[in-house]
């Protein structure tokens, strides 16, 4: 596992083969989202993105904790690593980057929640594609129940992903649910044994990088662009991003690979 200079105190970014592993590291505030935190989040998205050899993110958190919301404060105030404050000014909007609000990465991201996934630790975990949640987890968007409104999306992602009554009664009620509840309503994907959604994530994240890269990333980028298309639009939007796939030398080589009876290995191109 290589630790990637872009991390911060409050954010580790690792990298082990294909897979960028992402922990949200402040234990001593539940990992509450703070502006060291922010900025390494973002660096980290950026460096997924732009990694010919990442296929995969992981984003996690220490000490058995996801994340607890926003730490309003600690948000508002600049890091107190130089280096850190210095990289800030050089990544325009990095809350809204950290948050996976805009410029989202053009690979999946898998979220392992132990813990508090709470607030601001639900909308980063709205933000991902993938979601392994251990089984005494909680969840819930507090917001509305504090008087304040879910800036990283929410508002609008949810009802999107999940059945619109259900993701009014989480943003409206600002109640907490359990991981059960919460794979009930389809936000997350699977519910485990505590102590174990860092090792399924990275059962997951491995499965994606094993994947055909161009492919992955495709399907990622014509859910993203074909949002507010009609059916007939979509496709078309579909063809222009697909076809290229289809003709690549990765699709040569999985098509060798199964009739070889042998895992493929794909090079991206």
């Amino acid at each position: 596992m290589e630790l990637l200079p872009i991390s911060t105190p409050h954010c580790q970014v690792e990298r082990d083969g294909h897979v960028v592993i992402v922990t949200m590291n402040r234990p001593e505030a539940r990992n509450a989202l703070s502006s060291d935190m922010l900025i390494g989040l973002a660096s980290a998205w950026a460096y997924v993105s732009a990694e010919p050899e990442v296929r995969a993110a992981i984003l996690t958190g220490a000490a058995g904790t996801f994340c607890a919301g926003a730490d309003l404060k600690a948000m508002g105030q600049p890091s107190t690593d130089a280096e850190v404050q210095a990289r800030a000014a050089q990544i325009p909007n990095f809350h809204w980057k950290g948050l996976l609000r805009e410029d989202l990465p053009t690979k999946p991201i898998v979220s392992a929640v132990e813990g508090y996934a709470v607030a601001g630790g639900t909308e980063l975990l709205v933000g991902t594609d993938l979601r392994v949640v251990a089984e005494s987890s909680t969840l819930g968007l507090f917001e509305a129940k504090r008087a304040l409104f879910p800036m990283g999306g929410s508002a609008i992602r949810l009802p999107r992903q999940i059945a619109y009554c259900h993701a009014m009664d989480l943003l409206l009620t600002g109640r907490a649910i359990t991981a059960a509840e919460a794979l009930s309503m389809g936000l997350v994907n699977r519910v485990v044994p505590d102590g174990q959604a860092l090792t399924v994530a990275r059962e997951i994240a491995d499965d994606i990088a094993a994947s055909g890269p161009l492919a992955v990333q495709a399907i990622l980028r014509t859910y993203r662009e074909t949002l507010d298309l009609s059916e007939p639009e979509a496709l078309k939007v579909s063809d222009e991003i697909g076809w290229p796939v289809i003709g690549s030398q990765d699709a040569r080589e999985g098509a060798r690979a199964f009739k070889e009876k042998r895992p493929a290995v794909y090079k991206g191109h």
